[in-house]
């Protein structure tokens, strides 16, 4: 993994969720395509459906990339604040993400939490061929994160450590505030 400045951690004393504002995901993406211009353009950007998409998009723009592409994998079994994991990632539709052969290719997803579906699905992108496969997060919650292991050897690329639940602006509990 790339070396990316270290995030500097959020919610840390929040008794409940973290709710991000779209504010906070412009600087968040502005901040990724950052650490990412660091070490080159990609040439294809990958969003992990349905979280990831949103950011992938964002950054892809600022960066100046065409080629955006999803893939759907997920491991949350609802959108409800703390819900349920399945024990693996789900796969829906890989045909989807198409021929990455040789490409450079930005993976990015919303949020890890052990960062077992990112590594799942990364693995799944590098089956596939290309030359570079980089991993970018909004955030990543160190609550559920391993013991004894740093996200920023796992990822390549992070906004925000936080140790509580996110929430996003495009998710509906976010309206409920």
């Amino acid at each position: 993994m790339s070396a990316s400045p270290a995030p500097t951690p959020e919610g840390a004393d929040q008794a409940g969720p973290l709710y991000l504002t779209w504010d906070n995901i412009g600087l968040a993406t502005t901040e990724l395509a950052q650490q990412t211009l660091a070490a080159g353009v990609p040439q294809a950007v990958v969003g992990i459906v349905r979280g990831g998409l949103i950011p992938a998009v964002w950054i892809a723009h600022r960066l100046g990339v065409h080629d955006v592409r999803t893939i759907e994998v997920t491991r949350t079994t609802s959108d409800a604040v703390n819900a349920a994991k399945t024990p693996l990632p789900t796969v829906r539709n890989p045909a989807s993400i198409g021929n990455l052969t040789g490409l450079d290719v930005l993976l990015v997803d919303d949020i890890a939490g052990s960062g077992t579906t990112l590594a799942h699905t990364a693995q799944m992108v590098r089956d596939l061929g290309p030359a570079r496969v980089r991993t970018a997060v909004l955030a990543v919650n160190r609550a559920n994160w391993p013991a004894g292991s740093e996200p920023h050897y796992r990822i390549d690329h992070i906004a925000r450590l936080t140790t509580t639940w996110v929430v996003f602006p495009w998710e509906e509990q976010h309206d409920q505030l």
